[in-house]
């Protein structure tokens, strides 16, 4: 061992990482031994399910939905169009990771981070490592693309005014899987790569023959001679040396610049259609920021932009977005982007995109106050490589039946901003998101999920569509005036307070509180039966508890933990 080797041991920001490496893995431990779930003993439990869930996507929500599902005694039958599970994070570059700190980021109880900013290949491990634990894998289908859910004729027709007394049977895809009994949607927010089609953006002719032929959209000016990239398309980029122009600032326009950067690239420009906040990577700060309970701009809320810009924008003020407010859009979270325009390695340009042209990109630039559109002075920026940063198509719901999601209760006006108004056996996890501070990769997820089986096992816990439209006309009153409509920001905290009124509001609800809240109970007997029948059988059984209810469901045999 060298010198070099054993001087690392004397330096104490070796022994703080040791030591907070420890604590962090041990927290984390502490979080799974508290709240984790007990998955089933074998592919073929549960035998007795208290009923079937379809859930469409096998990203890390579905995934976790379908978890939490299994669980606690109900069957599942996963849909993914693609032939793997991750779903978004399987089609983004290696160097993307998490924006918040994964302690925040926990999607399921049982996962277990290694660092505080995973990338993408540990987050997909994680996803893979909890579909596997879960017996998902011969649940999934893969290269299944749902084209149909319908409910079966003669199911749920007073599901609106009488759901104790109604519930709706669903059929996917014409009913090969049989009969489900509630639908759980997890397409996300981010489906196909968005590319906004510039004039003088060299696109490739599908009619063409296997020449190469281009064609361009526009008129017969000059046609960009480099290469043009989706911004989830720089894993095999060559893009040492190279003057990089990332169109769009947002997450993924600043992953963009930070992985070209990363993979040798000369110079980048970032071309802003719109400013964002930009937040540092800081536990701490980010969880006082999604605390604001309010979710949306409040006067007081230029104290937390005040904060931030001192934070994170010293030196470079220019930066501070002039017309947008910390609650107004999502935050990126990122502590490289802003020393790197400092540094001169990444320059930021506010413009509107005229055309590409031969060497580059005609912009109008923008001062610090103007808004789109209003560039007056034109400019080319010369690059090697265009990225564009557009973001991704929002998935449709057209496999849906019309009358779901009837005008001023669609996404993302619905009932706890994810069930569906004229339903409450169609849930939409995390595919009803716009923006927010917190994350959709939370512990919400567990919630919502034993929020839907709290209405399956308990009909006398379940909405009415004029109730879940009353919550949805509320929150339209308590934040009229809000920017882009009440439900399209949130805050975590708001999210927290929506969550803890369900049951204040109902207090018949308060029986499933720890539940619903923290998972804790309706563990399947069965689950526990196979499991101890490995251990000695001189061993005392613990007695069960039992849901007692003189009204709805009582789930048959199952074990209830309380805490």
């Amino acid at each position: 061992m060298t010198s070099h080797s054993y001087a690392r041991y004397l330096s104490p920001s070796y022994w703080f990482s040791l030591v907070f490496n420890f604590f962090y893995v041990l927290v984390q431990h502490v979080i799974i031994w508290l709240f984790k779930p007990p998955p089933p003993p074998g592919p073929e439990y549960p035998k007795n399910p208290k009923g079937r869930i379809a859930v469409i996507g096998a990203g890390l929500t579905g995934v976790s939905s379908a978890a939490h599902a299994i669980a606690h005694g109900f069957d599942v039958v996963i849909y993914e169009q693609d032939d793997k599970i991750g779903g978004i994070w399987a089609h983004v570059n290696k160097t993307s990771g998490l924006q918040l700190n994964s302690l925040l980021y926990r999607f399921h109880p049982a996962v277990l981070w290694s660092c505080t900013f995973p990338h993408r290949d540990e987050i997909l491990s994680e996803i893979r490592r909890i579909w596997k634990e879960y017996q998902l894998e011969p649940r999934t289908r893969f290269n299944t693309r749902v084209a149909s859910v319908k409910r079966k004729p003669g199911t749920g027709e007073h599901i609106k005014d009488d759901p104790a007394h109604s519930q709706s049977k669903w059929i996917i895809n014409g009913g090969e899987d049989g009969e489900f009994d509630a639908v759980v949607v997890t397409i996300g927010t981010c489906g196909q790569p968005m590319r906004i089609k510039f004039p003088g953006m060299p696109q490739h002719d599908d009619n063409a023959s296997d020449t190469g032929s281009e064609k361009h959209e526009g008129d017969d000016e000059e046609v960009f001679q480099g290469e043009v990239l989706h911004s989830s398309e720089l894993d095999n980029a060559k893009l040492g040396g190279k003057t990089i122009v990332v169109i769009g600032s947002g997450a993924s326009g600043v992953e963009a610049v930070e992985t070209a950067l990363e993979q040798g690239a000369k110079h980048c420009v970032m071309l802003a259609r719109d400013d964002k906040w930009i937040i540092p990577r800081n536990i701490v700060l980010d969880t006082m920021i999604a605390a604001q309970p309010f979710g949306r701009e409040m006067p007081l809320s230029v104290i937390w932009e005040k904060i931030i810009t001192a934070w994170n924008y010293h030196g470079a003020e220019h930066l501070v977005p002039a017309r947008l407010g910390i609650f107004e859009s999502t935050p990126v979270v990122n502590d490289e982007f802003i020393s790197q325009v400092k540094k001169g390695q990444c320059d930021y340009i506010r413009c509107d995109i005229q055309r590409l042209t031969k060497d580059g990109v005609r912009v109008k630039v923008r001062g610090r106050e103007d808004k789109p559109r209003e560039g007056k002075e034109e400019k080319e920026i010369k690059g090697d490589v265009v990225v564009l940063a557009t973001g991704f198509k929002k998935p449709e719901l057209s496999f849906f039946e019309d009358d779901l999601f009837p005008e001023g209760y669609e996404r993302p006006n619905l009932y706890l901003q994810n069930f569906s108004t004229e339903d409450w056996s169609v849930l939409m996890t995390n595919s009803s998101y716009q923006n927010a501070i917190g994350t959709v990769g939370h512990f919400h997820i567990g919630i919502y999920m034993r929020i839907l089986l709290t209405f399956l096992m308990d009909p006398y816990a379940r909405p009415t569509s004029k109730d879940m439209k009353l919550w949805v006309d509320v929150i339209r009153f308590v934040k009229s005036g809000a920017r882009g409509g009440a439900l399209s920001f949130f805050t975590y905290m708001e999210l927290t307070i929506w969550l803890l009124l369900f049951h204040i509001f109902r207090l018949d609800r308060l029986k499933w509180l720890f539940f619903i809240m923290q998972g804790w109970g309706v563990y399947p007997a069965e689950y526990k039966e196979k499991k101890g029948k490995g251990k000695a059988k001189t061993q005392t059984q613990t007695p069960q508890l039992k849901f007692g209810s003189t009204k709805g469901v009582e789930p048959d045999g199952d074990a209830v933990q309380g805490i």
